[in-house]
């Protein structure tokens, strides 16, 4: 079978046979792949012309709503993923990460999509700035979409995961993907595609495949293109020296090479459950997707006092693991995902045993289960041994991306931490201690040279995701070696997709760009109390304007009494006196609160269903006994929660006082019913 690209709404096919790609266990070809002949500017122009356009009439609630229907879609289609993933050298479980982990990325960024994005085309970032003491010149920062391509250069160990953890935030920022599978597991990657093709849940251009080489495409690039690259640092560098990407400026995020270090507290001695959950992790992290992560611990930094007792722990771990064809259901770790790749490892492997020991494993073939040896990528779970790791080269510069590992012993917390920062940049670095002090320590040492620091003890173990899992709520990515680029990290990796721009003008025109009422805007009268109006009649900028109401001292002490809130500087004149901020008694804020709700609150059963929170409070001024106050009430910002019959309405609050002064602001968060009345 020869893989097929997915260009402007149709499957073609490249001209050649094409590279033969085979089962990583048995040797067998399973398919090839050419992207020969493929006219790549086409590629890039449909991305653009029609994917892009078409994601850019979707709000960032819309594309949510998408990319969850998207996950659903793969979840009831993933089993056909899991047949298919055995050919990669993945077991069961090595899938669970690859084809859950991507699905469930899917699902968070759907997420994260409708509850920290506005119902809306325009991201607004941080608060707006004042430009002038009139308050009639304002500047806003902004994120637009892009309104190129972004190109997805994937990796060959997460097939599936790799190319959903880029899809997910760079389709909800509203910007269509060109993704290029590595072509050795590249079968998976197109069957996951034609998944996603057949959910139907994209828009027409949103998503392209290339299957095979890139040829001419970034011959082709524009400043509004972007390119996410996941593999070596070779290829990385070589990638981004590109005249086309040098002379656009195009915006080039890579994940590369990283030696990963875990270190081991030396309070963590062999009795200590600290010890045993790192032998855990060190023999998990070689072992699972036989070691093929760019998050896998190479280094394993240990006391020099426990090295005897940590080795001898980790090769009777790794003794235990059974090796073999990954459809065996006894079988913990598989091949390499192919011959290439394991030819590549034991040359790494030969560089590391000249200045560090093998204490097991090695070169030679592991003993297997179900499969012959000559046929399959197999390497044997290989840990070394260095005592020297200040004068080492190799053990700091050299990643077999394979099951290999190296312990390397330290003898103070100072060296270990130089240990690890030796690797040059890395995605993850982990410590296992139960000194939380220590813990501190070693997280800021090692935090300036890592995207990612993991600290396990005894309390956190059971619920810890692991050294070796990226998540898509935090950044996955590191300085130096390993790229200098972020992915994921929540709504940051949406971002990496998006112009930030800076707007400067009038709070009415800045109101009008963002969507969003900002204060000084024009305030709109709605005819009746803006809380009798169901959510699609509310306005932006709709205003109420409340009378007043005298804060008395009876209302200070009833408040006292029933809050509980015996505060000096509510109840004590004197002491109250002696305050340089207030210099007398005053209100407590918390009653001004509830008093503005007084004001603004219309009482009888209407559209608003519930207030569920109060955002950005401040208290200005001090309000005195005898002082009068009044709301100001304006509508800020809407979102509609799709299918659930209301939406998040915002609400500008302010309380001024009798001179007009501001004592406190803040905003009011209410779900408003789509009907005039509910359930009418």
């Amino acid at each position: 079978m020869q893989l097929r690209s997915y260009i402007a709404g149709e499957w073609v096919s490249g001209a050649g046979g094409g590279a033969a790609l085979r089962d990583a266990s048995t040797g067998e070809v399973i398919a090839s792949a050419s992207s020969e002949g493929l006219d790549f500017a086409a590629v890039l122009e449909h991305a653009r012309a029609v994917g892009g356009a078409n994601l850019r009439r979707l709000s960032f609630h819309e594309r949510a709503a998408r990319l969850k229907g998207l996950a659903r879609f793969l979840t009831e289609h993933k089993e056909e993923l899991y047949r298919l993933s055995y050919a990669t050298g993945a077991t069961q479980s090595d899938s669970w990460i690859d084809i859950d982990g991507g699905i469930g990325t899917l699902f968070v960024y759907a997420s994260k999509g409708m509850k920290e994005l506005p119902d809306g085309y325009v991201y607004v970032d941080g608060q707006t700035e004042s430009l002038a003491k009139s308050g009639s010149f304002l500047g806003q920062h902004i994120y637009l979409p892009l309104e190129g391509a972004a190109v997805h250069i994937n990796a060959f160990n997460f097939p599936v995961w790799g190319m959903l953890e880029k899809l997910a935030p760079t389709l909800l920022a509203g910007v269509p993907a060109v993704v290029k599978p590595a072509t050795a597991t590249a079968y998976l990657a197109e069957l996951a595609f034609r998944l996603i093709i057949a959910s139907g849940e994209l828009p027409e251009g949103a998503v392209q495949l290339i299957c095979g080489g890139v040829g001419d495409l970034f011959d082709h690039l524009t400043c509004q293109d972007t390119i996410a690259f996941t593999g070596s640092a070779s290829t990385a560098r070589r990638l981004r020296a590109h005249p086309r990407v040098l002379d656009r400026s195009v915006r080039f995020t890579a994940e590369t090479d990283s030696l990963n270090s875990c270190i081991l507290g030396p309070d963590a001695g062999p009795d200590s459950p600290e010890f045993d959950l790192f032998v855990k992790e060190v023999v998990r992290e070689m072992t699972v997707k036989a070691g093929q992560k760019c998050t896998a611990i190479r280094k394993a930094i240990v006391p020099a006092v426990h090295s005897a007792a940590l080795i001898d722990a980790l090769r009777a771990a790794l003794e235990q693991v059974i090796i073999g064809n990954p459809r065996d259901a006894t079988v913990r770790m598989g091949p390499l995902a192919s011959l290439a790749q394991r030819r590549e490892v034991l040359e790494q492997l030969g560089r590391l045993a000249r200045e560090a020991q093998v204490v097991c494993g090695g070169i030679a073939a592991p003993k297997l289960t179900g499969v012959d040896a000559e046929r399959g990528a197999f390497v044997a779970p290989t840990l070394l041994r260095c005592d020297d790791g200040a004068h080492a080269h190799a053990v700091h510069e050299v990643e077999a991306f394979g099951p290999v590992s190296t312990v390397v012993t330290y003898d103070t917390v100072e060296s270990a931490m130089q240990l690890a920062r030796r690797g040059g940049g890395s995605l993850v670095g982990s410590v296992f201690t139960a000194d939380d002090a220590l813990a501190a320590r070693l997280v800021l040492g090692l935090a300036p040279f890592h995207g990612r620091v993991l600290v396990v003890n005894r309390h956190c173990a059971k619920d810890s995701t692991g050294h070796g899992s990226p998540l898509p709520h935090l950044v996955h990515g590191g300085p130096g070696r390993a790229g200098g680029g972020e992915e994921m990290g929540g709504i940051r990796g949406v971002l990496h997709y998006m112009q930030r721009t800076a707007v400067q003008g009038t709070p009415d025109v800045l109101s009008a760009v963002m969507g969003r009422w900002v204060r000084g805007s024009r305030e709109l009268d709605p005819g009746v109390h803006p809380f009798r109006q169901p959510f699609g009649a509310l306005r932006i900028g709709d205003t109420f304007r409340s009378g007043e109401r005298e804060v008395t001292l009876q209302d200070i002490e009833r408040f006292a009494a029933i809050s509980g809130d015996y505060f000096y500087a509510h109840m004590d004149e004197a002491a109250a006196r002696r305050n340089p901020i207030f210099g007398g008694r005053v209100a407590h804020g918390y009653l001004l609160i509830a008093a503005a709700a007084g004001l603004f609150v219309d009482p009888p059963l209407g559209p608003v269903l519930a207030n569920y929170g109060i955002d950005a409070l401040r208290f200005t001024q001090p309000v005195k006994p005898g002082d009068r106050i009044k709301v100001r009430l304006t509508c800020k910002e809407k979102s509609l929660r799709a299918g659930q019959g209301y939406g998040e309405v915002r609400w500008d609050t302010q309380i001024t006082n009798q001179d007009g002064a501001t004592v406190a602001q803040y905003d009011v968060l209410t779900l408003v019913s789509e009907q005039a009345v509910p359930g009418g």
